[in-house]
């Protein structure tokens, strides 16, 4: 499973990060931090990542695969 992150919509809520914090992140900026950018969601994180996607009020993030 790859996820699609919209950076420029991403505001920083952390939502993403309370659902998935081994898989998203905020920086001391609020910044996003997707820890699987260039990868596959390693399967023991799937569940949660997915939960991540579903919690973002800005729909930033996208399950591509």
């Amino acid at each position: 499973m790859k996820i699609s992150v919209d950076y420029a919509r991403c505001e920083g809520h952390g939502l993403c990060a309370d659902q998935a914090p081994d898989v998203f992140s905020l920086d001391d900026d609020a910044e996003l931090t997707y820890h699987f950018e260039a990868a596959e969601v390693p399967d023991e994180h799937q569940v949660a990542a997915r939960a991540a996607v579903n919690a973002c009020p800005v729909a930033a993030l996208r399950v591509l695969t």
